[in-house]
């Protein structure tokens, strides 16, 4: 039956999930319970415009006074990309090549579903489960903006939330699809992560190396960071994203299909 395999990964997915739910919702709340002091700081645009130019456009130090400016420098522009890539990356890696070496993955495949159904369940049980965590992260937010009087609002932190969703959907989704080419969930972990890093270090040169501006948009976290995203609107670099995730996703079907499965 359709869905099989899909409800068998979100289940095994629901002990991590909540460890990281509660995690996502005690970080938010110790960050926003410091607005009101951070607001309330004497010569905060002083002290702000003592930053560098570069350092105040990466992480938008310039907003910080507003709520929304406060959540991007300290939440949206680090931490918050940080725990989804974290959980994005090991739960990819996990779905499908962590199986093959546990030896489970051996067992769904004995069974009449076919390798594409298979890849394209745990492939919605990642993306569900992601978007799951971008929900609790966008309910925490909005009870910290009701709490603290951030006058943030809901399409301001949808459209933040959105950004992290779809970052950890796009490296997921390529941790995934290495640990189903590969059956090697180290290697699905390693290629995720450094794709991660390089990105991310693309992403600051361009933003601090006037010469290196125009090679910043390719990057996953100036499509997701850049003006943003706390307010920035729906930028076309969230298009991108959600895009390169379903291309990664689709290069290993074919690869999935043909390859000969572990034992344990």
């Amino acid at each position: 039956m359709f869905g099989t395999v899909l409800t068998k990964s979100l289940r095994d997915q629901v002990r991590s999930f909540t460890g990281w739910s509660i995690g996502i919702v005690v970080l938010v709340v110790l960050m926003v319970a410091l607005w009101p002091s951070v607001r309330d700081m004497p010569d905060l645009e002083t002290f702000l415009a003592n930053y560098p130019e570069g350092v105040k456009e990466l992480f938008g130090i310039e907003a910080f006074g507003t709520g929304a400016g406060y959540l991007n420098a300290e939440l949206f522009s680090l931490m918050l990309p940080a725990v989804f890539l974290v959980y994005s990356i090991g739960r990819g890696a996990r779905l499908v090549a962590g199986d093959e070496q546990n030896g489970t993955l051996e067992v769904v495949l004995s069974t009449p579903v076919s390798r594409v159904r298979v890849l394209l369940e745990t492939a919605g049980a990642l993306v569900a489960s992601v978007a799951a965590l971008g929900g609790v992260l966008l309910i925490a937010a909005l009870g910290g903006d009701l709490v603290t009087d951030m006058h943030v609002g809901v399409p301001a932190l949808a459209t933040g939330t959105l950004a992290m969703v779809l970052l950890g959907w796009e490296h997921g989704l390529l941790a995934l699809a290495v640990g189903a080419a590969t059956g090697r969930r180290g290697l699905a972990v390693g290629v995720a992560a450094g794709f991660a890093l390089l990105s991310y270090i693309l992403y600051v040169a361009a933003t601090l190396v006037s010469s290196l501006s125009t090679w910043g948009p390719i990057s996953p976290f100036h499509q997701a960071l850049h003006s943003g995203p706390v307010g920035a609107g729906v930028p076309v670099g969230y298009v991108w994203m959600f895009l390169g995730g379903a291309v990664f996703l689709g290069a290993s079907l074919p690869m999935f299909g043909r390859r000969d499965i572990a034992t344990a």
